[in-house]
């Protein structure tokens, strides 16, 4: 397949556009990537974890309205992607914390001015939300 200048292009393949450079064989990992980092509580957990090690407990309290089992799944999560390290130390009684590897790192700032920019158009947002309702009724 073709574009218009002659180029090239796989099939399903974006022709234009910040896909365009992606590799369409690679299109649906990158997708499953940006979910998990893109859910709200790896954005969160990424955020809270830049002050430094953070015990489970830590980040409950830090990360307002996450079960246990979201923490715990989400933790996991981040973990096998080798965003988070977890360290767990041989005390009595046992000791567990968890901080940003390098790969989270790298995120953190993207992740900290999404927050900053949700928070402040929360207003604008609600109202826009608020709008659409009342006109769809």
């Amino acid at each position: 397949m073709e574009t218009a200048d002659g180029a090239e292009v796989t099939a399903g393949a974006a022709a234009i556009g910040p896909c365009a450079a992606i590799p369409a064989e690679h299109m649906d990992f990158i997708r499953q990537t940006l979910d998990r980092v893109g859910d709200k509580w790896s954005l969160l957990i990424i955020a809270v974890l830049e002050s430094g090690p953070l015990r489970y407990t830590d980040l409950q309290r830090q990360v307002p309205g996450i079960s246990q089992r979201m923490l715990s799944l989400t933790l996991r999560q981040l973990q096998q992607d080798g965003l988070i390290t977890r360290t767990a130390y041989a005390e009595v009684p046992p000791r567990v914390e968890y901080t940003l590897a390098p790969l989270g790192r790298g995120l953190h700032e993207i992740v900290t001015l999404l927050i900053g920019w949700a928070a402040d158009h929360h207003d604008e947002i609600r109202a826009n939300r608020e709008r659409a309702a009342t006109a769809g009724s």
